[in-house]
């Protein structure tokens, strides 16, 4: 049964993210940093130095990675759009489970 499910994406090419964030991880897909204003769930543009928390300076610019002690990674819910595979999937089990 399909559902929602807790994400994390890269903030520039939207790649979902599977291994936690640390200081110096970066996307495997377009190879940027993720340790970034962009990338964290206090970031808002609309907040003063854009960000939620009470720091003292902007951090500039938002998409190269700080050493920022209140980032916590931005996770978004979404909706499952299909159901998680865990193992191998035959063809016959693939094409079976279009007409499901």
């Amino acid at each position: 049964m399909l559902g929602f499910h807790d994400v994390m994406r890269c903030a520039r090419c939207g790649q979902t993210l599977r291994q936690p964030i640390g200081a110096e991880t970066t996307c495997s897909s377009c190879g940027t940093a993720l340790h970034t204003c962009a990338q964290c769930a206090s970031f808002d543009p609309g907040a003063r130095f854009e960000c939620l928390q009470p720091i003292i300076a902007r951090v500039s610019p938002k998409d190269e990675r700080n050493d920022c002690t209140d980032f916590e990674p931005r996770v978004t819910v979404e909706r499952q759009t299909r159901p998680e595979v865990t193992g191998p999937r035959s063809t016959k089990q693939a094409f079976d489970d279009l007409f499901k």
